[in-house]
């Protein structure tokens, strides 16, 4: 991405326009340009590359397009034009959303698969523009990447890694708990999940920014792997297990973004990164944990451990009491079933918070759907032995359940808590959205933190 958008005023011009309108930026351009424009759209074609007829080179593009207000009107265009530079024509609203679809479009994982790159690069002019652009983006891409390396590459230990990068490009500071100092320093649940793999559970731990600024935690579910444990998933359940770091990966590629931006912020990033594997040590269903916060848990099924790593992060998060407190998880199936792949669920403590995070999805494109933390369900987790169980006695409303177990482990009197359950998985090719791993509602959430904390 670092050589596909390019700092410049120069490019062969983009035009977007809708059938609508074609008529009008005809009659602004010369006869040449309006018989080879008319000529392509009785071919039916959308992509017009419209030549100079005296040099032969390339002139300019003409895009037709449904609406000027789709935001990924660009989302696959960069897969679609020769090798050149090329530059977008309209206004800043319209650069700057088909810039970064335009972007976001031309990602290709290729760390085993060698592809022909893309050779259309994309000026852009606004020098402040051009690093907001780059910089989501950046975010966005991290989040794909992550998610789409196989779990062999991508262990707590990888994990780690990847932080480590974090604090050499922007500062910060950054720990980690490994294996049994997990159990020395009370993190009971993310041992006990981690603990039947090789690749020894960890607590990542970021911290950046002035330690005055309000604080921003975000915690993200990082099971590298997730077999299910005893509780075996089937093998069209595990296929894509891979991708049940991707709450991680989803607070990383935020983290990227605040600190892109340099938010006023003092960023915390946890990031409890397990593998759920089976061994003759794997933790069983009808065991009973005593979490970091002393609430005793039964466990009913052991494929529902990405709760279970949690809660012992959020409540080191909940210690600090920050302004807002922000988790990203692969959690349920019973969101998607819900929802739908495309469309990510989150709750709130908060409905102010919550109104203005749906506003920004909206306004970006990048939509979320707010779910209710409806207490009543709380029973459904009961356990006559422990505080609680690990998940509900009855499938249904699976993910309001999970949310619930969640929100014993926070502080809602005191500290705001968003929760986010999202696939991280494109499921089907959109514009700018190809199949594989994507970051889902994080638009939405870095443009209510930049309304919030920016000076």
């Amino acid at each position: 991405m670092s050589t596909l958008l390019i700092h410049s005023n120069k490019g062969t011009p983009i035009h977007f326009t809708t059938e609508s309108q074609l008529t009008g930026w005809l009659s602004e351009h010369a006869s040449a340009a309006q018989n080879f424009v008319l000529a392509s759209r009785q071919e039916g074609q959308n992509v017009l590359l419209v030549p100079d007829l005296n040099s032969g080179e390339l002139e300019s593009v003409v895009c037709i397009v449904d609406s000027l207000e789709d935001q990924w009107i660009a989302g696959d265009l960069a897969k679609q034009l020769p090798k050149g530079t090329y530059q977008i024509m309209g206004g800043s609203d319209l650069i700057e959303s088909a810039a970064a679809s335009y972007a976001l479009g031309a990602y290709k994982y290729s760390a085993y698969k060698k592809s022909a790159p893309i050779q259309a690069k994309l000026a852009v002019s606004d020098e402040a523009q051009f690093k907001r652009i780059k910089d989501m983006v950046s975010g966005i891409y991290l989040v794909r990447d992550l998610v789409n390396t196989p779990a062999a590459d991508m262990m707590p230990q990888h994990l780690a890694e990847t932080f480590i990068e974090l604090t050499e490009q922007f500062g910060g500071e950054f720990k980690q708990l490994i294996g049994d100092e997990l159990l020395e320093h009370n993190y009971p649940t993310i041992h006990m999940v981690g603990r039947a793999s090789d690749n020894k559970p960890r607590l990542l731990d970021l911290t950046w920014g002035d330690e005055s600024a309000p604080k921003l935690t975000l915690v993200g579910k990082g099971v590298c792997f997730d077999s299910g444990g005893l509780d075996l998933k089937p093998a069209s359940g595990m296929r894509n297990m891979k991708k049940d770091m991707g709450g991680a990966a989803h607070v990383l590629g935020l983290a990227h973004m605040i600190m892109a931006a340099n938010l006023p912020v003092r960023l915390r990033v946890l990031v409890p990164a397990v593998e759920n594997a089976v061994s003759k040590n794997a933790f069983r269903p009808g065991d009973v944990i005593k979490t970091r916060k002393g609430i005793t848990v039964e466990i009913d099924n052991t494929d529902a451990e990405g709760r279970l790593v949690l809660c012992d992060a959020l409540a080191e998060a909940q210690n600090e009491a920050p302004a807002l407190l922000i988790d990203f998880a692969t959690l349920t199936g019973a969101c998607r079933i819900a929802l739908g792949t495309e469309l990510p669920g989150f709750y709130s403590t908060d409905q102010g918070i919550a109104n203005d995070i749906i506003a920004e999805g909206l306004a970006h494109q990048d939509p979320v759907w707010q779910l209710p933390l409806f207490d009543q369900y709380k029973g459904l987790f009961k356990s006559d032995i422990a505080d609680i169980a690990n998940c509900g006695s009855t499938p249904f409303g699976g993910s309001i359940t999970a949310a619930l177990y969640l929100k014993e482990f926070v502080e809602p009197q005191t500290t705001p808590w968003l929760h986010f359950d999202v696939m991280a998985w494109n499921v089907r090719h959109l514009p700018g959205r190809p199949v594989g791993g994507e970051g889902l509602g994080l638009r939405a959430t870095f443009a209510y933190l930049q309304k919030r904390f920016a000076k």
